[in-house]
Formats: C-alpha cells, sequence, structure tokens
C-alpha cells in the first residue's frame, strides 16, 4: 500500500470519536464484538462497521472462534501515523529552531 494512501487510511479510520475508543478499548487487550457492543452505546452493526474500518486500515486484526469473532490491535497498522509523525517533527523541529535563531539575531 503506497504511503499515502495508508496513512488517510489510518488518518480516516481514527477521525471517528467512536472507532477512536473502540482503538483504545483494544489497546487493553483482544476483545469479542459482543463485548465491545456491552461497552459502548453504539448497536453491535455499528461496532461491527467501525471494526471493519479500523481493520481497513490496519490498526485492528479479527479472528473467529466459533461464532464470535475477537479483535486485537495490530501494532504494524500504527506505522504510516507514526512515520508521518516522524517526518513531521523532524520538519517542524528544524523550521522552529531557524526561526529562533532568526528571531535571537533580529532582538540583537
Amino acid at each position: 500500500m503506497r504511503a499515502a494512501v495508508a496513512e488517510d487510511k489510518v488518518f480516516h479510520a481514527l477521525a471517528d470519536p467512536s472507532r477512536r475508543a473502540i482503538f483504545e478499548a483494544l489497546t487493553r487487550g483482544e476483545a469479542a464484538v459482543k463485548d465491545l457492543t456491552a461497552r459502548f452505546a453504539i448497536s453491535q452493526p455499528a461496532v461491527s462497521q467501525h471494526l471493519a474500518k479500523l481493520q481497513d486500515a490496519g490498526l485492528v486484526r479479527g479472528r473467529r472462534d466459533g461464532r464470535c469473532v475477537y479483535y486485537r490491535v495490530e501494532p504494524r497498522g500504527m506505522r504510516p501515523l507514526i512515520d508521518w509523525i516522524a517526518h513531521h517533527r523532524a520538519f517542524w523541529t528544524e523550521h522552529v529552531a531557524r526561526l529562533e535563531a532568526l528571531l535571537e539575531t533580529l532582538d540583537e
């Protein structure tokens, strides 16, 4: 998957507050869809749709055990977001340092 497409999918998946809450719950460990539905004030079909978006973005992975589907966080799915942050952090750190140096010379 191209980096920009992967970034877009991750950002889109995490843009929704319900998906972020579900993702956050899964950072504490694997959970069945029925357990996630019980934790949140949304329907089972809505939880399943949110999980599908998270899975499409590569952020979670599901496994079937009988009639239940269990989801867990897929740590590698965060790589596009981590890479994006690292790129922009380096960019802004350098530019802010240059701006600070410029402002210091102007103050003299």
